[in-house]
């Protein structure tokens, strides 16, 4: 039976979870790195009211990929070509690319961005002892 939905931070032996709700307030930056506890990677949720658009920028170091959760975002980039995104858009910029964002939507956007260097770990993942499969994957798999 399915508990209670998870509304603060809660961390446990090994794991956070939490809701962006209770990672802060209003329009801006919420830390999810920070509120839960990730130092692999940089983390950060965007609330942006419509209309909304970031300063140009870019990184020295850090290649970041977006996410966009709800609205529609507009992202400029350095060579001067836009692309619009919605929900379940992507988009990944290298550290010294000129960027910038817009809310193009009518309603608030929310957009998940992570950032991070020196590469990819590889396919780690391990069954605990005594498993032998991992579940029934998911609906529709074969």
């Amino acid at each position: 039976m399915a508990g209670d939905q998870v509304s603060d931070v809660i961390a446990g032996e090994g794991y956070a979870v939490g809701a962006l709700d209770a990672l802060g307030d209003g329009y801006g930056f919420r830390k999810i790195r920070r509120e839960l506890g990730v130092t692999a990677f940089g983390m950060n949720a965007l609330v942006l009211p419509a209309g909304y658009q970031a300063g140009r920028h870019y990184h020295d170091e850090q290649e970041e990929t977006y996410f966009v959760h709800r609205g529609t975002v507009e992202f400029e980039f350095g060579d001067g070509t836009t692309h619009v995104l919605g929900p379940g858009g992507l988009a990944r910029v290298d550290p010294a690319t000129v960027r910038t964002y817009k809310n193009v939507s009518d309603e608030d956007a929310v957009i998940l961005v992570v950032g991070g260097k020196d590469g990819y770990v590889g396919r780690d993942g391990q069954m605990p002892p005594g498993e032998t499969r991992a579940g029934p994957g998911p609906p529709g798999a074969a």
